[in-house]
């Protein structure tokens, strides 16, 4: 059995859109197991937290793009990681990334960016999405890779959408297969 990890925060209920497209897509992959840790809005793992991590074979990190990177509370874990990244729990399980921001470049490739560094720091083995961009004429917010990110997978949700009508078909979609591509490469690499 492979465990994956989904660890994130969101804070309108956009994100935890795209972690469970994200856990179908790594579900769909026979043999895995995955685990949704989502951050609550004080900062806090859920009480078996840590223990999943550290026994995940696969870290995904997730969190909306607030002001050009992740929200606090995604921050405040990844602060307290320290205490894993010492003894070196993290080393070579495979990592990604996803967020969502209300705009079409929304800074999101900060946030991939900070989630790619601290994967680094783990010693951590990171995987791109492997989705090729939906950039012809034809294409429109239904395809998968729409909105582009090849590093990680990214979503654009409207200000004035609710989580249900929130991100775009296609960005769902993404999210979806880099799931599977996730936990496909855990299985290969662990």
């Amino acid at each position: 059995m492979t465990d994956v990890a989904i660890l994130y925060f969101s804070g309108y209920g956009h994100t935890v859109k795209q972690a469970e497209a994200l856990e179908v897509g790594a579900s769909s992959i026979q043999g895995t197991k995955v685990d949704v840790l989502r951050i609550d809005e004080n900062g806090d793992l859920p009480d078996v937290g840590w223990d999943k991590l550290k026994d995940a074979k696969a870290i995904v990190f997730g969190s909306p793009t607030y002001m050009g990177g992740p929200a606090w509370q995604l921050k405040r874990v990844a602060d307290a990681s320290s205490k894993p990244w010492f003894s070196q729990e993290w080393k070579n399980k495979i990592a990604g990334g996803f967020t969502t921001s209300i705009t079409t470049n929304g800074d999101k490739a900060s946030t991939i960016s900070y989630f790619v560094t601290l994967a680094m720091q783990h010693s951590m083995v990171w995987a791109g999405t492997a989705v090729m961009p939906a950039n012809a004429k034809a294409n429109g917010p239904d395809d998968a890779g729409w909105t582009g990110g090849m590093t990680g997978a990214l979503a654009i949700a409207p200000s004035d959408a609710s989580p249900e009508e929130g991100a775009a078909k296609g960005d769902m979609e993404t999210a979806r297969l880099y799931g599977a591509r996730i936990a496909e490469m855990a299985m290969k690499l662990n």
